[in-house]
């Protein structure tokens, strides 16, 4: 059997769409020859994709300069269709439903192949900012809904995504859950890793740690975060440090606010970290904030749960679908009041986090390698 994996943004961007396909192609080629097809972003190097162990095919993009994405023109490139053409893939799994994922499913409709799709986003949320008015939202979200409609199967990320896709966007194909993952491990050494993190970013021994792994982008609510620390400062939180692990277009107004608000002293800006300081940092961190509305189901907090650090989500946040507050999660009531009065509580009850902390561990932590084995499984009850 042949895969084909198609996605609308590639490396050297990093998203967690991005690393759920490469997650998937790394382990599906045990079992099967694996295509990915996805766009030229910025940056990108054959060299880094031939190093790749599964193939990779790009197809010609335009920059968006006031985005973190490029725009694929898959339409535009007769080259990227042929290579489409000669791949020979007996299996079509869209990863995203524009132009490249588009391709995917007309290339699968044309040639009787059986297509899969994930749905990975809120896309609605995307369309809204950018779109404003709700006639132009209908349009766009009629069109990617007509091509998720046209799959064999969607696999939602988690029960909450399932009921918003079937509830609330119109989706009428079959749908079932498909949880995400993680490929990160357990730290060995937990000393020695605080110790590492604690050298690399000038951190006090003592200090507690907070962590935010992500694009940073305010849709993430991570302005949020900041003025909820500020309260949380101003009702007796002391000795701290919030960790903002990752890049994005921001980071200027995430500065801007950062001084507006007094924290100079306690947040610290990390970048791009690679994955075993990404481990660390996990491990380092006693609680991961991520009280995000428009994720839907984030792979960090999955990678936070391998090192037995639980998040504090928000009420009413659909990547929040797969946990139990209070069990091995916090979810706070809306509001900045609110959040900070969580936290502060958390610091209070040692005893109860210590509980919920083990159950994260034992509760979310989920290795890709399991997942993809049955990925495998459904995709050979398509192909006969």
């Amino acid at each position: 059997m042949k895969v084909g994996l198609f996605i609308d943004t590639w490396y050297p961007m990093v998203d967690g769409v991005i690393k759920v396909v490469d997650n998937y192609a790394r382990r599906l080629v045990k079992y099967c020859d694996v295509v990915v097809f996805c766009p030229k972003t910025r940056g990108y190097s054959k060299e880094d994709d031939d190093a790749l162990p599964y193939t990779v095919v790009r197809c010609l993009s335009v920059p968006l300069t006031a985005l973190d994405y490029d725009l694929p023109t898959s339409a535009l490139d007769p080259l990227f269709d042929a290579q489409i053409i000669q791949s020979g893939i007996d299996l079509v799994h869209i990863h995203s439903p524009f132009t490249v994922g588009f391709a995917g499913v007309l290339y699968a409709k044309l040639h009787g192949l059986p297509v899969v799709a994930t749905l990975h986003s809120q896309y609605k949320q995307d369309f809204e900012k950018p779109l404003k008015l709700k006639p132009a939202v209908d349009v766009a979200m009629n069109g990617i809904m007509r091509v998720f409609n046209a799959c064999d199967e969607c696999w939602a990320v988690n029960g909450g995504i399932k009921e918003l896709y079937e509830t609330e966007y119109g989706l009428t194909a079959p749908c079932k859950v498909r949880l995400n993952a993680t490929d990160h491990q357990p730290v060995k050494d937990i000393g020695e890793a605080a110790r590492i993190v604690n050298e690399t970013y000038g951190i006090p021994e003592d200090a507690t740690v907070f962590l935010f792994v992500g694009r940073i982008n305010f849709i993430k609510n991570i302005d949020f975060t900041v003025r909820s620390l500020a309260r949380a400062k101003a009702m007796g939180l002391k000795n701290f440090r919030m960790l903002f692990a990752g890049k994005g277009q921001d980071e200027d107004k995430l500065a801007q606010l950062v001084k507006s608000e007094g924290l100079e002293n306690e947040v610290v800006m990390c970048g791009l970290t690679d994955k075993p300081m990404l481990e660390n940092l996990y491990s380092r961190a006693k609680l991961f904030l991520f009280p995000s509305l428009y994720d839907a189901n984030s792979l960090v907090q999955i990678e936070a749960a391998c090192q037995g650090t639980p998040t504090v989500f928000l009420e009413g946040a659909r990547t929040a679908a797969t946990v139990t507050a209070g069990v091995n999660a916090y979810v706070s009531k809306p509001g900045e009041e609110n959040y900070a009065r969580m936290i502060m509580d958390i610091m209070e009850h040692p005893q109860e986090y210590e509980r919920i902390s083990a159950a994260a561990k034992k509760d979310l932590y989920i290795n890709w390698d399991d997942v993809v084995k049955d990925v495998y499984s459904d995709y050979c009850s398509f192909v006969r």
